[in-house]
């Protein structure tokens, strides 16, 4: 591990000298990630992409991609473009990625079970706001705005994401 590596701790992320509290799964954390569960999974991951509501923040890193009206994330594991981005119409399950609430003002795609995904291991693993502190996600980790906003400021594409 380096400094450079987010790491998830009792005492939330810590990363670049710095603990970031923060919200996991209300599955806890699993090595056996499902899609439903709640879950949020063990291993090392990558974060692979930024997207941000260009309405509501400013642009938190060079690399980041805004998110526009039509723009989902398929969750439905019987479809081939599982766990990837999608657009408006999609008559399949999908989550939104632009929502009423600010939870996805600022998203960090992981790499888990992405790009190649395995049908039912889990999507749309982020990064985002938490709803309140420590209120647990469907599997993402998730924090404090200004915490996240500090986050993508600093983050590089390939960052690992260390979750024990």
């Amino acid at each position: 591990m380096t400094p450079a590596d987010m790491v998830l701790t009792a005492r939330g992320i810590r990363f670049q000298g710095r603990h970031y509290p923060c919200s996991i799964g209300r599955g806890g954390l699993s090595t056996d990630k499902r899609e439903g569960d709640g879950a949020t999974p063990k291993g090392t991951h990558r974060i692979l992409g930024m997207l941000y509501r260009p309405d509501r923040v400013a642009r938190p890193a060079y690399w980041a991609e805004p998110i526009g009206p039509s723009d989902l994330w398929s969750d439905d594991a019987t479809q081939p473009d599982y766990n990837h981005p999608v657009r408006a119409p999609y008559g399949h399950s999908h989550e939104q990625l632009r929502r009423a609430d600010p939870l996805y003002d600022i998203v960090l795609i992981t790499d888990w079970n992405y790009p190649v995904a395995t049908p039912g291991k889990g999507s749309a693993i982020f990064l985002h706001q938490w709803r309140r502190p420590h209120y647990p996600t469907e599997g993402c980790i998730a924090f404090r705005r200004d915490h996240l906003i500090q986050i993508a400021r600093l983050i590089t594409p390939g960052t690992r994401l260390i979750v024990r």
